[in-house]
């Protein structure tokens, strides 16, 4: 095949990926789910798992080997930049909530999930390791069942009125916390896959810390001088970033994330930046990431014990983050319905999640199996949320207003 075949064919390929990807998005929003579950779902139907299984010659007429490394490398562009909006929603604030309701809550929904899934992670190892060592294996784990997706809780925030009430400001405040921690931990693990030894591995971590310090004391102040810069300018620094990751041993995407945290703290500067470069990557480029999640996808090879190992990764997962946080709001005061209402929201994973799990899949932290098994997850807990929502606060009920100052700005919902 050609190049020229090559760019040809992919266009096609992007042109069907769009159009699955925003019609299945388009009817989920009919039933009152987040177009992410829909674009989850479309990239895993267009794979082997099910397009695969009717029409083989489809599939693989559609997807060719060479269309697929190109649809790749379109993918990571994807990730890089949506990283970059990630890490630009790290943004302190709720700085007049309450700190010890909003650090329990926070604390509760990465330790409880974190410590259930990674006792999980130790039994499920000698079966399921893929040659991973096991402090690699337990951390990613854990990490990858206690993230939770910012774009999609702020539009179940927005759907369910509850954005800048006092839940949906502690929900925001201790989400963005809990990512940041979670990708922390997927470093950590990564850096200990990636290094051959303890030189290896301080240097690796030495790397990673130069490049923070880089970042937030050089190129911040910088950007910081700029008032409101043209797109290319944050794209170009988390490109860069992301490069300079993967040169100190850490997979890219953490530098595009780093990148995004070491955005100016203004909220002028950086709606300037999401309200250009958002629909691009949300409408464009991640439903491509969607698809090639769908690819590496094997729902088709999944066995009776597979399937069990499944049920109890989604049994901890939702435990961990509705009882868990949901617990620790109602022992720090909230009433029922409220505590409640927080575990539910904490518990929606989506994109975020599958960004994780891919880096996993890509570093050997995990094998095929658990990949399928936690996108199955994401997918799940992403699909309940609504419905609980709606089930615990029922129809027009309001909940209270963050305090003055404390509503901390949502993200573009995705």
């Amino acid at each position: 095949m050609t190049a020229s075949e090559v760019a040809v064919r992919t266009l096609l390929a992007i042109g069907i990926v769009l159009l699955a990807c925003n019609v299945a998005g388009w009817l989920v929003g009919r039933i009152g789910q987040p177009r992410v579950v829909g674009e989850l779902l479309a990239g895993i139907a267009l794979g082997p798992s099910a397009l695969g299984l009717v029409l083989p010659e489809v599939v693989a007429q559609l997807f060719p080997e060479p269309v697929i490394g190109a649809l790749r490398v379109v993918a990571q562009l994807g990730l890089v930049l949506f990283l970059l909006l990630v890490g630009m929603e790290t943004a302190p604030g709720g700085d007049r909530l309450e700190p010890v309701r909003v650090g329990g809550v926070a604390a509760a929904s990465v330790v409880v999930p974190l410590v259930l899934a990674g006792a999980l992670a130790i039994g499920l190892y000698p079966a399921y390791g893929e040659g991973s060592p096991l402090v690699a294996f337990v951390l990613f784990v854990g990490a990858a069942v206690s993230v939770t997706a910012l774009p999609v809780l702020a539009r179940l925030l927005r759907e369910t009125g509850l954005t800048g009430t006092r839940i949906g400001a502690t929900a925001l405040v201790a989400a963005a916390a809990n990512d940041v921690v979670a990708w922390v931990l997927v470093a950590v693990a990564a850096t200990v896959t990636e290094a051959d030894g303890v030189g290896p591995f301080l240097l690796t971590a030495g790397g990673a810390v130069v490049l923070v310090l880089v970042l937030l004391s050089g190129v911040r102040p910088l950007l910081a001088r700029w008032g409101t810069p043209p797109l290319w300018v944050p794209v170009v620094v988390a490109l860069l970033s992301a490069w300079a990751a993967e040169q100190v041993g850490i997979h890219a995407i953490f530098g595009a994330f780093l990148a995004g945290v070491a955005m100016p703290r203004s909220d002028l500067w950086r709606e300037h930046v999401r309200a250009r470069l958002d629909p691009a990557v949300t409408a464009v480029l991640l439903p491509v990431f969607f698809v090639v999640v769908g690819l590496s996808t094997r729902v088709d090879t999944l066995t009776p014990l597979d399937a069990l190992v499944f049920v109890a990764v989604l049994v901890v997962a939702v435990v961990g983050k509705i009882g868990g946080v949901g617990l620790t709001a109602r022992l720090l005061g909230d009433e029922r319905r409220d505590a409640a209402t927080l575990g539910v929201l904490m518990n929606a994973r989506g994109v975020t999640e599958i960004v994780v799990l891919t880096v996993g899949l890509d570093l050997g932290l995990i094998g095929p199996t658990v990949f399928t098994v936690l996108v199955l997850v994401a997918v799940v807990t992403t699909f309940m949320t609504a419905p609980l929502l709606r089930m615990i606060r029922g129809p027009g009920r309001r909940a209270a207003p963050a305090p003055a100052g404390a509503r901390p700005r949502s993200p573009r919902p995705g």
